[in-house]
């Protein structure tokens, strides 16, 4: 550093200057003052004291020998008061002891007069280099306590020694935990962490900060003194010393229970939990509240039914957290071992909550809001939560309110793969033309000859079975297979036409008349084979699900200017309502299987079939019974007056070259 850098920084610097000889001081002073800008003055060490007292000193220089206070004796009081402050000493003098008392007092340098600008430079320039030392090492400090004080403030602050024992706590650690100071000096961190933290996590900490010496993070799992579960962000530090020896470690944490998703939370329990059951419900018909109330409303009734629930069942059972999760959604998890020891007890017991909910309404400001809740409980699975959910949604499904779910999601996924299994067996079976019809007779019972074929979807899978709609279609009707199967049964349906005399029946469910290329290909059949378009019956299979009716009732208008038949499938249960026949106009009704079966033993069964069949004459619809399996039933049917008969009594499904004459032959 060249004396004009030493002089910019001394500039910046508050001196006092202490003699008491005049003439050497108006000397000294013009030296001084190039350096200096702020100088102030004193006579001997008593006004050398009281001037640093009353002012803001940076540096002081000090003559040795003075009136009423020498300048070694006044270095030693200011000492004093300040150990820090640098002090350099004026002399004439080449005396030992002189020299070892300031040594004892912290005599900063040594200046011998007369000062000249070279000598003056050099002192100044160590003495700058201390002061800035100092300067910034106070700052550093300030910085660290500010830093540890806001750290103290927002943070969980705990040490331990190398093994791990707490030896400090802070406010923060003690107030989160539930436990008192003196109760966790001494103790190691367990007492704190829950049980169902992973040890592998644990086991990796410690590789990390004690045979690594580096830093850990992760998220933490605790437990409070009263058993309220808590999650932390940690951060643990490993402190050494500068021969690499850890001294301690030091643990900040941040807590971020509430911001953690309450789904992760459940995820995490579950994961880490031990003989647990789930307990898993959902506010009932939470859709309408949705519909019914703005978003601010649900969220408030979501809240309070939280509350509400959570108070409910903390009476019965011990759980760590309810989680309020979404769309209504709640869970909680106990210890099966505890409450698991009759199925059958805690079935009924939990039913029986349920049901005092029902009668138990919350208040949310103008709202009176009736809480029912549907429930879904798992006890056994490898897949818990994805379990109840499904669970979850059987139940709104089924317009049911309780499921023991166990093994749920397993079952589902089982049925996943057996669906791609079927959808990949549908697949090689429409490349390889084996989705083949067959052909069921219908029977006209004056005369118990043929009048009619069912045409009926098979599939021949590769051991050459021949396969019924109920072990693919289902599946099918999910896929863009179905399309294709259905324009595979109606080109073979309508080849039929050329094949035989008899009527063709066949199938239509509203989701073939919805399909657009169905209808499509539908029309195309009907145009190539106007000539006997006649002959064709469309069975119609009712489904309450149908998307557009409107379609449904013009498809049937403009078949029918083809000669085409309208058939009601199944008619007399599941969907079916005489008021659906005022928009079908329907030919043909064919009696539902169930009835037939057990009209010889049903008094109800035979009732209803007779009010179809008086109805039926009444408004000239033919009607056909179904599930003839012998000859008794078919002649309480044909005495009924019911002009058609299907059944295995008469025959069962075949291929065609089986079944009918051919014509010409």
């Amino acid at each position: 550093m060249n004396i004009e850098q030493i002089k910019k920084s001394s500039k910046k610097l508050n001196l006092l200057y202490v003699e008491d000889n005049i003439a050497v001081r108006t000397m000294t002073m013009v030296i001084l003052k190039q350096f200096f800008d702020n100088i102030i003055l004193a006579e001997d060490g008593q006004d050398g004291i009281l001037k640093f007292k009353e002012n803001n000193i940076d540096l002081i220089i000090t003559d040795l020998n003075m009136p009423n206070m020498g300048g070694l004796e006044m270095s030693k009081k200011i000492k004093e008061i300040n150990e820090d402050i640098p002090i350099l000493v004026l002399s004439a003098h080449d005396d030992v002891e002189f020299f070892l008392e300031s040594i004892k007092i912290g005599i900063d340098g040594y200046l011998l007069k007369p000062v000249d600008l070279e000598q003056l430079s050099s002192i100044l320039y160590k003495v700058i280099q201390k002061i800035n030392f100092e300067k910034e090492a106070k700052e550093n400090l300030h910085f660290l306590e500010t830093y540890k004080h806001a750290i103290n403030m927002s943070s969980i602050v705990s040490k331990t020694d190398p093994k791990g024992i707490i030896t400090y706590v802070n406010d923060n650690f003690c107030k989160i935990s539930g436990y008192k100071r003196e109760e966790l000096i001494g103790k190691p961190h367990n007492i704190v962490r829950h049980p169902d933290n992973p040890k592998s996590m644990f086991k990796e900490m410690w590789h990390t900060i004690k045979d690594k010496k580096e830093i850990w993070r992760g998220i933490v799992r605790n437990i409070t003194r009263t058993g309220k579960s808590y999650y932390v962000e940690s951060v643990v530090v490993p402190i050494l010393d500068l021969d690499g020896n850890i001294i301690e470690y030091i643990s900040l944490r941040t807590d971020i229970t509430h911001i953690m998703n309450p789904e992760n939370q459940l995820k995490d329990a579950i994961k880490n939990s031990k003989d647990s059951m789930l307990i898993y419900f959902k506010l009932e018909q939470y859709d309408m509240i949705e519909e019914f109330y703005d978003n601010e409303r649900v969220s408030l009734i979501e809240e309070e039914a939280y509350k509400y629930l959570q108070s409910k069942f903390s009476k019965y059972y011990e759980f760590d957290t309810l989680y309020k999760l979404n769309q209504g959604e709640y869970a909680f998890l106990v210890n099966k071992t505890k409450y698991l020891t009759d199925i059958r007890s805690f079935v009924k017991e939990l039913k029986n909550i349920q049901e005092e909910i029902k009668d138990e309404a919350i208040s949310i400001e103008d709202i009176e809001y009736d809480i029912a809740i549907i429930i879904s409980v798992v006890f056994e699975s490898d897949k818990v939560l994805e379990s109840a959910r499904l669970g979850l949604k059987k139940l709104i499904k089924n317009n049911q309110d309780f499921i023991v779910a166990n093994n749920l999601a397993k079952i589902t996924q089982e049925k996943a793969k057996n669906n791609m299994k079927t959808l990949n067996m549908i697949k090689k079976a429409l490349n390889n033309s084996r989705i083949v019809s067959y052909f069921q007779p219908i029977i006209y019972n004056k005369t118990k000859t043929v009048v009619k074929y069912e045409s009926l979807v098979r599939l021949i899978d590769d051991n050459d079975k021949v396969l019924t709609p109920y072990f693919f279609l289902d599946v099918a009707k999910k896929s863009n297979y179905y399309p294709k199967i259905t324009a595979v049964v109606l080109e073979h349906s309508f080849k039929m036409l050329k094949k035989c005399d008899a009527d063709v029946s066949i199938n239509l469910s509203a989701l073939d008349i919805e399909q657009k290329s169905t209808r499509k290909k539908i029309f195309e059949l009907l145009e190539i084979y106007k000539k006997d378009a006649h002959r064709i019956v469309f069975e119609l299979l009712e489904d309450e699900n149908i998307k557009n009716f409107s379609l449904v009732t013009k498809f049937i208008t403009l078949v029918k200017e083809y000669g085409v038949s309208i058939a009601i499938d199944d008619f007399g249960a599941g969907y079916s309502n005489f008021e659906r026949l005022l928009d079908y106009q329907p030919d043909i009704l064919k009696i539902d299987g169930s009835l037939i079966r057990n009209i010889e033993t049903s008094e109800y069964s035979l009732s209803v079939v007779k009010s179809i069949v008086t109805f039926a004459k009444e408004q000239n619809i033919q009607t056909v019974a179904e599930f003839i399996e012998n000859e008794k039933i078919y002649e309480i049917t044909k005495n009924l007056g019911i002009d058609f008969s299907q059944g295995y009594c008469f025959g069962k499904p075949e291929p065609l070259e089986k079944l009918c004459p051919v014509k010409g032959m």
